[in-house]
């Protein structure tokens, strides 16, 4: 059942890692998640500069925060991140499965190592991470026994774009991998969900589009009901509310976070 917390701290008390967290939609859910009252894990792998200024952030918030860094790929780097919480906190409340990687190559350009790296950090990392998070969260009692799951997806998981076979298809597997364990952590009172962004302006989406990010940005303007590109804000602001118990009854779902970009297919412009 819903519990009392202070107007606008709907994650009072929680205990939150997001990886990935030191930019883009892993730190703005990083900070509107200690706005609402939680306490996060700010994970990095290579910008640690960046990692410590989000930390801070958080920290002038009033919320406990640390830094760890880790390789998504490397099992022993995972176990030493849930090793640290458990030391410091001896609960997780909520994990945010954001960091991603990959090539955006077309399909007959990948090699082995691009599957390898990709499938390894945005799939099989977070079997690993949950095997690792199940323990903190069982333990988890205030103010309710179990936990969450969430996962950032991409629109690429379902629609063909260009150049982004291997993360489209690792998004994919991201998503069912989600209902499969919204099935068997059910019992355990742990929600697993996904939110498919659209197109958010990031670093990432401007690295994707390269030169011609204004032509894209445009085009994806046109199509886009909402009349503008998504913000890491608008995702991080859904994440708060899947991670909230508001939404302690919606598991297993993969939810758009777009504009209303993916209503139309495109192409029916001339028929206005």
């Amino acid at each position: 059942m819903p519990t009392d917390t202070p107007t606008g701290q709907v994650l009072a008390g929680k205990k939150i890692l997001i990886t990935g967290s030191s930019r883009g939609i892993g730190r703005a859910c990083a900070l509107a998640m200690a706005r609402a009252g939680a306490d996060v894990v700010i994970h990095y792998r290579r910008n640690q500069e960046a990692a410590e200024q989000t930390a801070e952030e958080i920290r002038r918030l009033g919320r406990d925060t640390f830094v760890v860094r880790a390789e998504m790929e490397v099992d022993d780097d995972l176990q030493a991140m849930f090793e640290a919480i458990g030391k410091r906190w001896g609960r997780l409340d909520v994990f945010v499965a954001n960091a991603a990687a990959s090539a955006f190559k077309p399909v007959m350009e990948l090699k082995p190592h691009h599957f390898e790296r990709t499938y390894k950090t945005v799939v099989y990392s977070v079997v690993q991470a949950v095997q690792y998070a199940l323990p903190l969260m069982a333990s988890a009692t205030d103010p309710s026994p179990g936990g969450r799951v969430i996962a950032i997806s991409s629109m690429g998981s379902d629609y063909t774009l260009p150049r982004y076979a291997l993360l489209g298809t690792a998004k994919a597997a991201l998503e069912s991998l989600i209902r499969y364990l919204a099935a068997e952590l059910g019992p355990q009172q742990i929600t697993c969900n996904a939110l498919c962004p659209g197109v958010v302006d990031t670093e990432s989406a401007r690295f994707f589009a390269g030169s011609q990010f204004e032509a894209y940005r445009r085009d994806v303007i046109a199509h886009t009901p909402l009349g503008r590109l998504g913000t890491p804000e608008d995702v991080a602001d859904a994440a708060v509310f899947l991670a909230s118990d508001a939404a302690r009854f919606i598991t297993g779902q993969v939810i758009r976070v777009d504009g209303g970009l993916t209503l139309s297919t495109g192409g029916f412009e001339s028929l206005q």
